[in-house]
């Protein structure tokens, strides 16, 4: 995985994304989802290209089940935008690149 995501677990969920100075896009993914698997990509270039800018991490929802009932994930992938410590946008499933930069240049 790109160096700029970062994995999310229960221990470092507040200080990565609720606490963060700037906006987080987190995926809620699955590895035998083939969807999340096509968003993978698109996160490592949204990572790369906006790193300082934008936090990306990931939250694998078989391991971190309570993450995932918190924020009331039912499907994968699940992207949520968080500013300021608050939940601002979701998107469900497959998405393109430019449709989740749209979302972030709202913020």
């Amino acid at each position: 995985m790109n160096k700029n995501i970062i994995e999310l677990n229960e221990a470092n969920f507040n200080r990565e994304v609720l606490n963060a100075t700037q906006p987080v896009l987190v995926e809620f993914w699955a590895g035998w989802s083939d969807p999340c698997k096509a968003v993978a990509s698109m996160l490592e270039s949204v990572a790369e290209h906006e790193a300082g800018v934008v936090k990306v991490a990931r939250v694998n929802v078989e391991r971190h089940e309570r993450l995932t009932e918190q924020y009331g994930v039912r499907a994968v992938p699940t992207l949520l935008i968080f500013n300021q410590g608050g939940l601002q946008d979701q998107i469900i499933g497959r998405t393109t690149e430019q449709a989740v930069r749209e979302r972030l240049e709202r913020l």
